[in-house]
Order: structure tokens, then C-alpha cells, then sequence
């Protein structure tokens, strides 16, 4: 499973090129490949195309073993509110934010009842054939400004948002490029766009700190490789996302491969932030929230890095 979820996107298009190498499934792929380009089900908000039955198979508590990944709770979040929790760090892959939001390996559901938690992802992955479809049943929504709204405004006892929830991983691609073993950098001092979103909707926001999802994969340094990098954020410039040149151990040995080294993966939900709802909020009161915000992801840190980040070559960093 861990194997499949590594490389579900590559074996989701070589399906799709396979299947229109085929001349008597063109009446199928046609339709549905503008089915793909029209939809709006990742951006709708609904839960439709969720399958609780997909989320809770036997097989993602085998996948979460693997690391083996624990999801921790600071304290009870009341499902009478709405929620935005943001996941640091990113990682190479998010192995943690998928077992944690994306599935019920690590029992969100008991750990918080009665609220309806869509991790988001890149708009461009639902325009994937067949990723998009298997992406929609794991509860996966766009992390675009629409979806957002849509989801935190919709659902709930008053159909307003209440006991609904999205996982954003704030970093993004940026932040997986300075993914390291057993360093914590964080991509966060001018991240202030779910911190207005939060305000706009009236969604308290919850940090979460993945201890060990660094730990997961090799990568090339920045330092070191300089030439390569300055390639890679000019692909993230142009495409919006980029591709680590990294490595773990292989399937069958543990040398070299795209499998993630086993390695615990502690995913900690940290203490929610209430805000105050504005259409229109103003940047001193922006600045204020996203402070307390990174004073939270700090307190988590200095609580728990001893006994979830003992082997840490450094201490958290925040970065631009």
C-alpha cells in the first residue's frame, strides 16, 4: 500500500495512455476525459464523490504501520466550530497528512467526532485521469480559494460550515524542496493566505506538526547542488509545483528505491486559534493571528521534540 500510494499518480496515467493506445475504448475516453476538464467536483464543496467505506479499509492501518504513524491530539476540538488545520512540513511526499486526514488509519473520527475533515491538494491533480476519480473518493477536495469557501460554508446542523474542516499543507512545494532528515524548516513567514481565509469564514485554525515526515527520504541539498535547485524553483515558477530528486530504500532492499525509509511519524494536532470573522479583515489583525499561530507550532515543538525529534540535527526554523 505504501508502494501503491508512492505511485499511484504514475500508475493512474500510464492506465490512461495505455487505454487510449487502444482505438476501441476512444468512445469511452473522449467523454470522459471532457467529463475531467469540466467537472467541479473538487472545487464544489459537497462530499458526493467521499466513500467513508474507501477511507476506513483495513488496508490504510497497514500503510500507517509501516512507519508506524500515530496521530496526537492536544485537546478536544468542539464540533460547533469550523476548522483550518495547517500541516508543517511538508516533506517529499505527506505520507502523515494522507494517513492522518485522507483516510482513518490513525482514527481522526474518534479522536474527533462530528467533524468532517478534506485534505486539499493541488487543483491540477483532479485534471488527472483516474487519479481525480480515486482522489474525490478519499475525500480530497482542490486547495483553491473557491474550494475552501465552499467547504468551510456548506454542511453542518444549519448547513453553515459547523463541524467541517480542511487540512491545507502550508508549505508547498517550496517547503519540500528544504525537506531534510531530521531537520524541521518551515516555509511560514509570508504564508498569510489561510490565515485570511480562516478570518473570512470564521474557521479557527489548528496547527499540526508532523514529527518525522522529513525523516522519510533523502534529497538532494541545495547547497551542494546549486545548479539543480535554481531548476527546480524555476519549475515551480512556471508549473506551480515541482519534483524532488530524492531517494529511500527500494521494495526489496534498502540501499536505494522510492519506498520511504520506516521511520516513526508522529503527527501532533496542536491548540485550536479562535478568530473573529470579517469579510474584510486588516493586515494588523492578519499579522497578530499568524503570529499566534507560529508561537503554537513553537510551543509543539519545544514539548515534544525530545521525545519525537530525539535524533534532530537542529532546532525548528522558520523560513520566509
Amino acid at each position: 500500500m505504501v508502494l501503491y500510494h508512492t505511485l499511484c499518480i504514475a500508475f493512474a496515467v500510464s492506465l490512461f495512455f495505455f487505454l487510449c493506445a487502444i482505438p476501441i475504448f476512444w468512445p469511452l475516453m473522449i467523454p470522459y476525459m471532457m467529463y475531467c476538464m469540466l467537472s467541479e467536483a473538487s472545487t464544489s464543496g459537497t462530499l458526493s464523490a467521499r466513500s467513508e467505506f474507501l477511507r476506513s479499509l483495513r488496508v490504510w492501518s497497514l500503510f500507517a504501520s509501516y512507519f508506524p504513524a500515530r496521530l496526537h491530539r492536544s485537546q478536544e476540538l468542539p464540533p460547533t466550530r469550523k476548522y483550518i488545520f495547517g500541516y508543517h512540513p511538508h516533506g517529499i511526499i505527506s505520507h502523515g497528512a494522507f494517513a492522518a486526514f485522507a483516510t482513518e488509519a490513525l482514527g481522526f473520527k474518534q479522536l474527533f467526532p462530528g467533524i468532517t475533515n478534506t485534505l486539499l491538494t493541488l487543483d491540477s491533480n483532479f485534471r488527472i485521469p483516474f487519479y481525480r476519480d480515486y482522489a474525490l473518493a478519499m475525500g480530497l477536495a482542490s486547495v483553491s480559494k473557491e474550494s475552501c469557501e465552499n467547504i468551510l460554508s456548506k454542511g453542518g446542523p444549519n448547513n453553515e460550515g459547523m463541524g467541517r474542516a480542511i487540512t491545507i499543507v502550508v508549505g508547498g512545494a517550496r517547503e519540500s524542496l528544504d525537506a531534510q532528515p531530521y531537520c524541521t524548516r518551515l516555509v511560514l513567514k509570508r504564508r498569510k493566505g489561510f490565515v485570511k481565509m480562516a478570518i473570512r469564514t470564521g474557521a479557527d485554525l489548528v496547527p499540526v506538526l508532523a514529527f518525522g515526515e522529513n525523516d522519510l527520504y533523502d534529497q538532494f541539498q541545495a547547497d551542494t547542488h546549486p545548479r539543480i535547485h535554481k531548476i527546480q524553483l524555476l519549475v515551480k515558477k512556471i508549473l506551480g509545483f515541482t519534483i524532488p530528486l530524492f531517494h529511500a530504500r527500494g521494495v526489496f532492499n534498502y540501499d536505494v528505491g522510492i519506498m520511504p525509509y520506516r521511520r516513526p511519524l508522529n503527527v501532533v494536532v496542536g491548540k485550536p486559534i479562535e478568530v473573529v470573522q470579517s469579510s474584510k479583515p486588516d493586515q494588523q489583525y492578519i499579522d497578530r493571528v499568524h503570529e499566534q499561530y507560529v508561537s503554537e507550532l513553537e510551543r509543539m515543538w519545544e514539548l515534544w521534540k525530545d521525545e519525537f525529534a530525539s535524533e534532530r540535527k537542529e532546532e525548528l526554523q522558520i523560513l520566509e
